[in-house]
């Protein structure tokens, strides 16, 4: 049997092994097992470390994206910029790191009609925001900025912006409410965080919202952006993005993306 998982801290809630197990089966890879494991920042090295030759690769999601990048034998070039990896993969001389969040947040993006001169906003400043920075560079952004709690977080990420060439710009959190006004806003905070910003949200219909929380669904943030007619991007769709530049780095194959799409929304029918 060859493994892989998700690992992350709480971990009960993923609908990763829906995904990949649904990619297994349609594929005809019986030989193939994609579970969930709880695992926090303190056991990643270990755990890793004792994994035998049955493994494939890594999912990583919150707290372990940072963490990543230490266990790691070899370091993707966007994952060293970003500071953050969600995918570790087995090599021949140890396990790769590397980041499909950029690439599928790339991916949407574009499909929802991003084009280069978009202003982004970034709420929050962990590793799904470092990873929107990146993809607001790829899509040649105006500008980013970011909101977060802590200005420690936002001085971290800038410098990841600099590498980047993106110019960011930061903002504290009691000033979430004006910096909506961009032409694309991606909320990276954990559930509950952005919830009072939607209160009294002014959004303007043509901005892109993108919601990387996918349970619950909708936010109240996603929701009142929805009422005002914007477009809305959803956790679950980046869950899947993600998971299907995953899937071609552990197996090697091209993903069966509508059966892998059919299975994670029939879990969350």
């Amino acid at each position: 049997m060859t493994r892989a998982a998700v690992l992350g801290k709480p971990i009960a809630h993923s609908l990763s092994p829906v995904i990949h197990n649904a990619g297994y089966a349609a594929l005809g890879l019986t030989d193939w097992s994609y579970t969930a494991i709880e695992c926090d920042e303190a056991g990643l090295p270990g755990f890793v470390a004792g994994l035998g030759p049955e493994w494939a690769g890594l999912s990583l999601t919150m707290p372990l994206k940072e963490v990543a990048l230490k266990v790691a034998t070899e370091v993707a070039p966007l994952a060293a910029t970003v500071g953050a990896a969600n995918t570790l993969v087995r090599r021949d001389a140890g396990w790769y790191a590397t980041n499909t969040d950029v690439e599928g947040m790339v991916t949407l993006l574009t499909e929802a009609g991003v084009t280069g001169g978009a202003r982004f906003t970034v709420l929050g400043a962990g590793g799904t925001a470092r990873a929107a920075v990146a993809a607001a560079a790829h899509l040649a952004a105006e500008s980013v900025t970011v909101v977060a709690r802590r200005q420690l977080a936002i001085e971290e990420l800038a410098a990841a912006a600099a590498d980047l060439n993106v110019p960011l710009r930061p903002a504290l959190w009691p000033e979430a409410q004006p910096a909506l006004a961009a032409d694309v806003v991606i909320s990276t905070v954990p559930k509950g965080v952005a919830d009072p910003i939607a209160i009294n949200a002014t959004w303007h219909p043509s901005t892109i919202v993108f919601d990387a929380i996918y349970d619950p669904w909708p936010t109240p943030l996603a929701d009142s952006a929805a009422s005002a007619g914007c477009h809305i991007l959803s956790g679950l769709d980046l869950l899947l993005a993600q998971a299907l530049g995953q899937f071609r780095l552990f197996t090697g194959a091209e993903p069966p993306t509508a059966a892998m799409r059919e299975a994670l929304f029939r879990a969350r029918s």
